[in-house]
């Protein structure tokens, strides 16, 4: 299985994401801050994956003697969109205020399994749901690099393939950083599954045309009320299925969800710098001096959404009460 994150002799080692998929380089970080620009780089990306990797990174912090608290408040500040890596650096900083480095690095690894067990879990809630699907689109990267196991979104594509239904996956490329062309693709070579790639604008011309019977998506932050904060371009999809009449559906652990924002008004949406669109390793693709406006999210209501899945089950239709059941 493919293995983003490892945390071995005091440090963490990181397959560098935007190397992909031409070269697999890991990375070796040994302290909260190398562990919080390589998250801002987007080295490591993908909402549980951050979050797994920021409560190492406080856990570094203290394995070097430096204090907790410190190293939550850098991390905490490299991604602002995903609610998952606050939720796991404060946690293992809680955990480290009682307990020190030890205690820190065993809250940390908890974390991750946790995460593990979500990736399966999801998985065939999932693919219960979708029993019989036989193409489904998907954005972005959701697979083993962007959480911990086979993933999210794409795990449930993985087990949907597994059960002998799947027989296309179309990914949009996504940009402006392509993550579904170098990552997700790069995913589903290595795991056999029949797949196709798209520029973003083709996606919702196929869908009206019945070139899918499935939207599957990951998700960053989801609100008390059910709507989902995710990847720019999530939204358009959305409002495509809804008019072709076929399932939007989101997929994310519980450790996505926020209680504390009501709504998805109240999330807020991380501006990237715009050289991310005027260029792309080192090919300009506009003049220069082009103002670029680069959100990397956008947010999708509940109202549009099919189904969120979790590892606590499936919240259908999604919505406040739905949500809360989910919660413990």
């Amino acid at each position: 299985m493919l293995q983003a994150l490892r945390f071995e002799r005091e440090a963490l080692f990181a397959l560098d994401q935007t190397q992909l998929p031409e070269r697999e380089i890991v990375l070796e970080l040994r302290s909260a801050a190398e562990v919080a620009e390589a998250i801002k780089r987007l080295s490591i990306r993908g909402a549980p994956m951050i979050g797994v990797a920021a409560g190492y990174g406080v856990a570094l912090a203290c394995l070097a003697g430096e204090p907790a608290a410190d190293a939550c408040e850098l991390l905490v500040a490299a991604r602002p969109t995903a609610v998952n890596l606050a939720h796991a650096a404060r946690r293992v900083r809680d955990v480290a205020l009682d307990g020190g480095a030890a205690a820190a690095v065993a809250e940390a690894v908890a974390i991750e399994a946790e995460e593990v067990a979500a990736s399966d879990a999801s998985a065939s809630f999932g693919a219960d749901l979708l029993a019989g699907v036989r193409t489904v689109m998907t954005h972005c990267n959701t697979g083993a690099l962007a959480a911990p196991g086979r993933g999210c979104a794409l795990s449930v594509v993985a087990e949907l393939a597994q059960r002998g239904s799947l027989e296309r996956v179309t990914a949009t490329e996504t940009r402006p950083l392509l993550q579904g062309a170098r990552l997700t693709v790069y995913e589903l070579a290595r795991l056999g599954i029949p797949h196709e790639l798209i520029v973003d604008g083709a996606a919702a011309g196929l869908i009206a045309r019945g070139h899918v019977e499935a939207v599957i998506v990951g998700c960053d932050r989801v609100a008390a009320n059910g709507d989902v904060a995710n990847k720019v371009g999530t939204y358009g999809l959305a409002l495509a299925a809804r008019e072709a009449g076929i399932p939007f559906v989101v997929v994310g652990p519980t450790s996505t969800i926020d209680r504390s924002c009501d709504s998805g008004s109240e999330i807020e949406i991380e501006e990237r710098d715009g050289s991310e669109v005027r260029s792309f390793r080192g090919a300009a693709t506009c003049a220069v001096e082009t103002v670029c406006r680069n959100p990397a999210f956008d947010v999708t209501p509940a109202s549009l959404i099919t189904a969120l899945v979790t590892e606590r089950g499936v919240a259908r239709p999604v919505s406040g009460e739905t949500i809360a059941a989910l919660l413990p």
